[in-house]
């Protein structure tokens, strides 16, 4: 069976910024069957849980990875590196466990795929993809915000 790297708020650990889950029974299946790979990236970065909400400013996260854009927490706090760190540890588990398709959480500015919020906090949405979404994307690996688009 193929391994899947699966956001673990996907998977039900409560690790998101409001110290919650946000459970999907699919990726939950994944994990039991063997195949789901968790992984929370924020908290393989170093993050807390909870922790204030983070958005990308200045682009997403083929920016942030480019040096063009940074993660700042609703605190104004600057948490580019930990995103970073997070995003190359959520990489390297994929890796190890020969994962070439990925499951992560809708909108994250770690795990966003496809949308991410634009910066702001104001709840506005901009096309791109988080931090290790766009990792993982470089390194060829596919990512989708559902396991039923796989």
């Amino acid at each position: 069976m193929e391994p899947i790297l699966v956001s673990a708020c996907m998977a039900g650990v409560p690790c998101r910024y409001d110290g919650r889950a946000k459970t999907d029974p699919a990726a939950v299946r994944l994990v039991a069957e063997g195949r789901g790979v968790v992984v929370c990236p924020e908290g393989a970065g170093g993050m807390p849980t909870p922790r204030p909400a983070a958005e990308i400013v200045g682009g997403d996260g083929a920016d942030v990875l480019d040096g063009r854009a940074r993660v700042v927490d609703a605190t104004g706090a600057d948490c580019t590196e930990e995103f970073v760190a997070g995003a190359r540890a959520a990489l390297a588990a994929a890796e190890q466990s020969g994962a070439r398709r990925a499951v992560l959480m809708a909108r994250s500015p770690s795990c966003g795929c496809g949308q991410v919020y634009d910066g702001t906090f104001g709840g506005a949405l901009r096309p791109g993809d988080g931090v290790t979404a766009a990792l993982l994307r470089r390194a060829g690996i596919e990512v989708v915000r559902s396991p039923e688009e796989l």
